[in-house]
């Protein structure tokens, strides 16, 4: 693993509770120390961009407004030809998909997957990924969109099933398999995308309820169970690293099977430092800390919060296997400040860029 790394922003130690399961875990432990930089002064150590620059994407959710913006006079991009256009020239190499559509009166009808396709090529962009529907009777109809733009990776924002129940996941798990082995016969691989939701408790223990449903968790989170009941072949993932920590947040406390209370915090990096290969994608969306709100943090530019990033993409390595795709809900500025997504997608793309290892020389 790498030795140390300090940026500007990396000023946020783990605290002793994360720090004491990252060595139980055998991972090493990142501070606010500096011998790494004067180690460069003497030739020990170079230093390289944490998240390689071919690599660093964005989901186009994060500026919808200007995809799907009528032509304006305001002289900010609309449309993908334009935005497509400047997120190449503030640097990104890649795009997740959030639909496909524009405002038709850009062209007087819809844009078409092979028109996006030569304007990405156009401008040196890779399509990483796409948030879409998964339903078998319209899976292959995706694949093909997804072929079509050059995509590696085809996905969706939402979790395989909202239930809280066992079996639910062990029938989505089956159908994930087996879409997931589709999609990788074409040169795909399928993956889901979590929000905090994902990381609760399933219920699958104690009493049941007049409908016949468990009413306490043996402790099992619903996606992780979900891990070990899909293929690592056919089935991979994309996490929000935001969302993720709101689930430490939110989700700590759980009714085991005999009515007690039982503590357990979700810990971001260690659920993916152990199978970091079946995280193809993340979402690197930033917040800041805000226990009176219900998420427990604020959305704010990346680089911009107090979410340790880091530390995050250090510590779960295989930094040329990982592509991050920045993005922020709440990015964009409306009628008032229609420029505000794209200027946060720059000072993002800044912000990531800035993010650096040390290696040993």
């Amino acid at each position: 693993m790498p030795d140390n790394a300090v940026t500007r922003r990396n000023v946020f130690q783990a605290s002793a509770t994360a720090a004491a399961a990252l060595t139980a875990a055998g991972l090493p432990i990142l501070t606010t120390a500096t011998p790494a930089l004067a180690d460069t002064r003497h030739g020990r150590l170079r230093p390289e961009p944490l998240i390689p620059p071919r690599n660093r994407g964005i989901i186009l959710y994060s500026v919808r407004d200007r995809i799907t913006a009528a032509p304006d006079t305001s002289g900010v991009p609309y449309g993908f030809e334009r935005v497509l256009a400047r997120l190449a020239e503030i640097g990104y190499k890649e795009i997740e998909f959030a639909g496909y559509n524009q405002h038709t009166s850009i062209l007087g009808r819809q844009i078409t997957p092979r028109e996006i396709r030569k304007i990405l090529d156009d401008n040196g962009l890779v399509a990483n990924g796409t948030h879409t529907q998964i339903n078998p009777a319209t899976f292959e109809q995706q694949l093909d969109i997804a072929q079509e733009l050059g995509m590696r990776n085809i996905g969706t924002g939402s979790d395989p099933t909202n239930s809280a129940y066992r079996p639910d996941w062990d029938a989505a798990a089956d159908t994930w398999n087996d879409l997931g082995r589709t999609a990788r016969a074409r040169g795909l691989r399928l993956y889901t995308h979590n929000h905090d939701a994902a990381y609760s408790f399933l219920l699958d223990a104690g009493p049941l309820d007049a409908n016949g449903k468990p009413t306490r968790s043996s402790g099992l989170r619903r996606l992780e169970y979900f891990f070990d009941r899909t293929d690592p072949r056919y089935v991979f993932f994309e996490m929000d690293v935001f969302w993720a920590y709101v689930a430490r947040f939110k989700h700590h406390t759980y009714t085991d099977r005999l009515g007690r209370q039982r503590t357990d915090v979700f810990d971001p990096i260690l659920t993916v430092a152990p199978r970091t290969t079946r995280f193809p994608l993340f979402h690197a969306k930033d917040g800041n800390k805000n226990p009176t709100a219900g998420n427990g943090y604020d959305m704010v530019p990346l680089g911009e919060g107090d979410i340790n990033f880091q530390q995050f993409f250090q510590t779960i390595g295989e930094q040329d296997f990982h592509h991050a795709n920045w993005e922020q809900d709440t990015a964009p500025g409306g009628t008032t400040l229609p420029a505000q997504s794209l200027d946060f997608a720059a000072l993002s793309y800044t912000n990531m860029s800035e993010l650096t290892i040390y290696r040993r020389r």
